[in-house]
């Protein structure tokens, strides 16, 4: 597929941008050479590729997956250890460290990177899924299994008070540590983000979920639209105005939910504009996730790189990956791992069962990480009942390597023409 045309340069655009870059290596299509049935059950192309993100804290080799250190810190895993599994880029939540200890400490320490010891490339999130979920009382707003739109759009979880108040120049919201009101709109998030000083950073955007009406998910669209332009002018100058800082990337993100021509609309609107890079965000039906990354990708410039947000179970990176996602992120191998749970090839297992208590073997034979070549099942088990921290850690270091390898491995099959057959083996295991 021939890479659509750059859109025209803003007259603000800064000379630091180039700092930032894009090379497509080897495309799915071409190196796998899909057979017709294969394309018929996909509903289109494939358009995966391999590709290099270069920043200025160094390259990631795409597809990645981006461990989530929410606030400066992957939970209970040293930087020196998010390094050694793999990880070749971390991602960190822009309304977490404004609220705490405040984006200003971070400018004033280096960025993101130097504060938390971290020297590879990094991400910041806008803030804008934290305020709209944290908001409206839910932990986890985007439901990936149902469309029901039949409820009122401005619903809140039971038993909890709406904190996040949407208007067409941001949102107000209250703070979920003290109940202090903040005001967030573009300007403010693309502040809090070049203080935060992340390589990657995300355009300010309003979160819709499954949940909203058709009329609600076109207004919305259209306001993040409208945010999105504010974005670029805001980073732009202070870009400008910070000259002597690493560029800091910025991307759309892709709102539109389960609607084909919203996703569309969204994708041709931010894809003219001056973006470096973009997010699919927002509520993406499960069973419908390849083909709404399939659209997104069939209309954004093929040679700026695409961030799905917050995905990490195996089906759905395979899925994301042959349809056109370059990088993901999500926080559920750490998240699982404090409840015990570890990934492993033949599926996910929960290590407080008592069958682990006289288990002397690794997590995973074979596996390279640190947890496994060093600690066995029993002691790992005994850590976890007896309440003691250093099993999340444990658990954490082996569930992060297992994501980021079988990313690695998938863009060495892409690379070597065994993408299929791989993604077939990984699956049949995993989930028999």
């Amino acid at each position: 597929m021939p890479a659509k045309p750059e859109p025209d340069a803003s007259p603000l655009q800064p000379a630091q941008q180039s700092e930032f870059s894009f090379r497509v290596g080897k495309r799915l299509s071409e190196s796998c050479a899909p057979s017709g049935a294969q394309l018929a059950a996909n509903g289109g192309d494939f358009l995966g590729r391999t590709g290099t993100i270069t920043t200025p804290h160094g390259e990631i080799q795409t597809p990645a997956f981006i461990a989530v250190g929410t606030k400066a810190t992957v939970k209970s895993v040293l930087p020196e250890s998010v390094a050694e599994l793999g990880a070749q880029a971390v991602l960190a939540n822009a309304y977490h460290l404004y609220l705490q200890p405040g984006a200003d400490i971070l400018d004033e320490a280096g960025g993101l990177g130097a504060f938390m010891n971290w020297a590879g490339p990094t991400f910041t999130d806008s803030g804008g899924f934290q305020v709209m979920s944290l908001g409206s009382g839910f932990k986890k707003v985007i439901d990936m299994n149902s469309v029901d739109n039949s409820g009122p759009d401005d619903a809140v979880a039971p038993g909890k008070e709406r904190l996040a108040h949407v208007d067409e120049e941001g949102v107000w919201f209250k703070s979920h540590l003290n109940g202090d009101r903040h005001r967030f709109s573009p300007e403010i998030s693309m502040n809090v983000q070049h203080q935060i000083g992340a390589d990657i950073m995300f355009a300010f955007d309003e979160l819709t979920t499954l949940q909203n009406s058709r009329g609600y998910q076109e207004e919305s669209l259209e306001r993040t639209r409208r945010w999105a332009e504010r974005c670029i002018t805001e980073h732009f100058r202070l870009t400008n105005e910070r000259a002597g800082k690493p560029y800091q990337a910025l991307f759309g993100v892709i709102q539109g939910a389960q609607y084909e021509d919203l996703r569309r609309k969204a994708c041709r609107d931010l894809g003219a504009m001056n973006f470096d890079g973009f997010g699919i965000g927002g509520a993406l039906e499960k069973e419908n996730l390849g083909t709404i990354v399939r659209w997104c990708n069939e209309e954004l410039p093929e040679n700026k790189p695409r961030h799905l947000l917050g995905i990490s179970e195996p089906d759905d990176i395979f899925t994301a990956i042959e349809n056109g996602a370059d990088t993901f992120d999500c926080v559920s191998p750490t998240r699982v791992a404090r409840n015990s749970a570890f990934y492993h090839p033949s599926g996910r297992y929960n290590l407080s069962g008592a069958k682990y208590k006289r288990d002397f073997g690794p997590l995973q034979e074979g596996c390279d990480c640190y947890a496994c070549l060093n600690y066995s099942r029993a002691y790992i088990h005994h850590l976890f009942k007896a309440k003691e921290m250093v099993s999340a850690t444990l658990i954490s270091i082996h569930n992060e390597r297992f994501v980021v390898k079988m990313v690695d491995d998938a863009r060495l099959a892409i690379e070597s023409g065994s993408f299929f057959e791989f993604k077939a083996e990984t699956l049949a295991k995993y989930y028999s």
